[in-house]
């Protein structure tokens, strides 16, 4: 008797590279995971370190799933871009330093001796929680993910979407403040969305609130904790803390801009929110659908639903399996 799992038949390897961790997976047709494993980046250590580490988490979920390599349709890598996904290379991520030109797609295919391929993780985010997540069904899906910065991706006419150059798609750069002077960390520009609400900004700008309280003898809940970071500043709102709570009215108020300008542009059937931050649940999603609801143009605020990712913590490991599973041909 083989040890070896019948239904990896028709299974895929998933790679996901983070700033802070690393993820694999071996996930079927269905989006069933049969075996999945993470652990820290440590990008200091260098380029070649890291992949080392990936592919020996590659290797460890495949001899968890007992699928011989022959048995998978190929490897899916999910990560932050800019890359070029046609040629399967990484040029310059800002949450990879001291990598450039990287050839992720042929050291993975020596590595495991599949084929691969590679795209965007917010992207391959899109099409994870649209193959397998809460969008399910749908033709028109916006996906954001709001954590250290934001990401996302889109299908369209049930399509993932990826632009002329390979990285479109990417809401995480539409301005929402056109006086905004918060620059970009990772495009460098003013008044993104990413600038005015991604975790980073949230704990960032907290900082600064609660300097500002204190300079005018301000109690705040927030003055307390070190490091701040976004989840400090949610509690506190559920607390009633008034500095925390215009913290947030000013995050939720960038991205109810951003969505109503993504609603009234596409008009999805559906906007999938991951990312840490959906942790605040109805916090988050409540304003943001009345946001919506009122802002955005008549047809598209009724067709529309606001919804959080399905994906979890293995989000990044299902993308980069949806992304392979619509690429590489059946074996």
């Amino acid at each position: 008797m083989s040890h070896h799992h019948p239904h990896t038949a028709d299974a895929v390897l998933a790679l996901d590279i983070g700033g802070t961790k690393l993820a694999a997976g071996v996930v079927t047709a269905d989006g069933t995971t049969l075996a999945f494993a993470q652990c820290p980046s440590a990008v200091r250590d260098g380029p070649r370190a890291v992949l080392k580490r990936l592919f020996d988490l590659g290797r460890a979920v495949l001899g968890t799933a007992g699928a011989a390599p022959g048995d998978l349709r190929g490897t899916g890598i999910g990560c932050g871009g800019p890359l070029d996904s046609t040629a399967g290379v990484l040029l310059a991520p800002p949450h990879l330093p001291g990598w450039k030109d990287v050839p992720i797609v042929r050291l993975a295919e020596d590595a495991h001796g599949l084929p691969a391929v590679l795209d965007n993780d917010g992207t391959a985010g899109a099409a994870g929680e649209w193959r397998f997540g809460a969008g399910r069904g749908t033709r028109h899906l916006v996906y954001l993910t709001v954590s250290t910065g934001i990401g996302g991706g889109m299908v369209f006419d049930g399509r993932t979407y990826r632009g002329a150059a390979g990285n479109g798609g990417e809401p995480g750069h539409l301005t929402v403040r056109s006086d905004g002077h918060r620059p970009c960390r990772s495009c460098g520009r003013t008044g993104c969305l990413e600038a005015y609400a991604s975790g980073t900004s949230i704990a960032e700008r907290a900082r600064a609130a609660v300097a500002e309280a204190r300079a005018h003898g301000v109690a705040t809940a927030l003055a307390d904790r070190d490091p701040l970071t976004a989840a400090d500043v949610t509690a506190a709102v559920r607390a009633g803390d008034g500095v925390a709570t215009a913290v947030w009215e000013e995050t939720l108020d960038a991205l109810g801009t951003g969505l109503v300008s993504l609603v009234n542009v596409f008009e999805p059937e559906l906007v999938v929110l991951g990312g840490g931050v959906t942790r605040a649940g109805e916090l988050l999603m409540e304003p943001l659908r009345r946001r919506v609801a009122e802002r955005a143009m008549g047809p598209a605020a009724a067709t529309v639903r606001l919804t959080t990712a399905a994906g979890g913590d293995q989000a990044g490991v299902l993308g980069a399996a949806a992304i392979a599973f619509e690429r590489l041909p059946p074996r």
